[in-house]
C-alpha cells in the first residue's frame, strides 16, 4: 500500500475552508464561506496540489454552508479543474440545495473550458460518497 501524499495545508486565519485527508487518499474540503480571500487561498492550494497529481484521487467539496455560489468561484473551479493534472481526480461537490446546483451548472456550462477531472454536483452527501466510492468502469 502507498503512503497518502502529504496534505500540505494549514488552517489560516480569515479562510473560509477547511481541508482533511480522506481515508483513500483524497481529500475533503468543507467551505463556510466564499470571499475573495478564501477563494484565493483555495486556488492556489489547489493548483500546488495538482502539480503532484500523480494518482487517481477522490475529492469531495462539501459546499452546504455556503448559501450562494458566486460566478467568480465557479470560473475559478472550472480554471482548476481544467488542469491537464486534475485528469486523475474524481470530484463530488456537495451544495445546500437543487437551486444552487443549478447556478453552478449554469455557469460552468458558459465557462467553455473542458473539464479534466470527473466531476459530479449532489445535493445529498450520501450520494456523493456512494458516487466516489465506485470503481471508475461504473461512472
Amino acid at each position: 500500500m502507498t503512503e497518502p501524499k502529504p496534505l500540505n495545508w494549514t488552517p489560516t486565519p480569515g479562510i473560509g475552508y477547511s481541508v482533511i485527508r480522506r481515508g483513500d487518499g483524497g481529500m475533503t474540503l468543507t467551505f463556510t464561506d466564499l470571499s475573495d480571500a478564501t477563494l484565493a487561498h483555495w486556488h492556489e492550494f489547489a493548483l500546488e496540489h495538482l502539480l503532484g497529481a500523480d494518482r487517481r484521487t477522490r475529492n469531495l467539496y462539501d459546499l452546504r454552508a455556503v448559501k450562494e455560489i458566486p460566478e467568480k468561484a465557479v470560473r475559478m473551479a472550472v480554471d482548476a479543474n481544467s488542469d491537464p493534472s486534475a485528469r486523475n481526480i474524481r470530484v463530488a461537490v456537495v451544495v445546500a440545495d437543487q437551486s444552487v446546483a443549478d447556478a453552478i451548472i449554469k455557469v460552468a456550462a458558459l465557462a467553455e473550458a473542458g473539464l479534466a477531472s470527473a466531476l459530479k454536483i449532489f445535493t445529498d452527501i450520501n450520494e456523493a460518497e456512494a458516487w466516489l466510492g465506485r470503481s471508475l468502469d461504473q461512472i
